[in-house]
């Protein structure tokens, strides 16, 4: 386990679990959105001063850099095991009965931090919105590559298009994440996934 060494008070050196530090940010960040959240929010949370901080993670936007990638490497499983259903239309049940669930799970905060933490203003969030939508375009990226097969292989109508279909199941995805945060139950977007998936072709 990764651990740093800093001066703390009266120049005592502190050792803090770096792993722990950056899962608990990683959490408030998810709660409050990237400009929600305050250096002493951070500072509190992980058990660190703004010293050791700036020297273990860089400043504000570099920390919630290294926690988006936590959190990316531990959702994307969900699309990964969705894409690999045999069908297209498996694939679309799979993403949204899925989703469902992860954005309701009562472990972690609601919604989806991908979505969440866009949900902000000023302009020195900026770059942090134009990664987050990068984050969402490549997970789009991975459904329509899935879907392109399965209309290859004949699983959808020759019509269809497979990138306005992946558009589709992102946006009720991304739906179903800001109704979460907003309280919406697991059975209330289950049900929202059902019908979503009625108007699959």
């Amino acid at each position: 386990m990764k651990r740093t060494r800093s001066r703390g008070l009266l120049g005592r050196p502190r050792a803090f679990d770096v792993e722990k530090a950056l899962e608990r940010a990683l959490r408030v960040f998810w709660e409050k959105g990237y400009e929600g959240t305050s250096l002493s929010d951070l500072t509190e949370a992980m058990g660190i001063n703004r010293p050791s901080l700036y020297a273990a993670f860089g400043n504000k936007e570099a920390l919630f850099g290294k926690a988006l990638d936590r959190y990316v490497e531990r959702t994307i499983a969900f699309v990964r095991d969705a894409i690999n259903e045999p069908t297209g239309r498996g694939v679309a049940e799979r993403l949204l009965r899925s989703a469902a669930d992860m954005v309701t799970n009562p472990r972690n905060p609601r919604g989806c931090l991908t979505v969440r933490g866009a949900l902000s203003s000023g302009e020195e969030a900026d770059p942090i919105r134009l990664e987050l939508a990068l984050r969402r375009s490549e997970g789009e990226a991975v459904i329509r590559e899935r879907l392109e097969r399965a209309k290859r292989e004949g699983e959808l109508p020759p019509g269809s298009n497979p990138a306005d279909l992946a558009r589709y199941l992102a946006t009720v995805y991304q739906g179903m994440s800001v109704q979460a945060a907003g309280g919406a139950t697991r059975p209330q977007l289950r049900r929202v996934a059902e019908t979503a998936l009625r108007a699959w072709p």
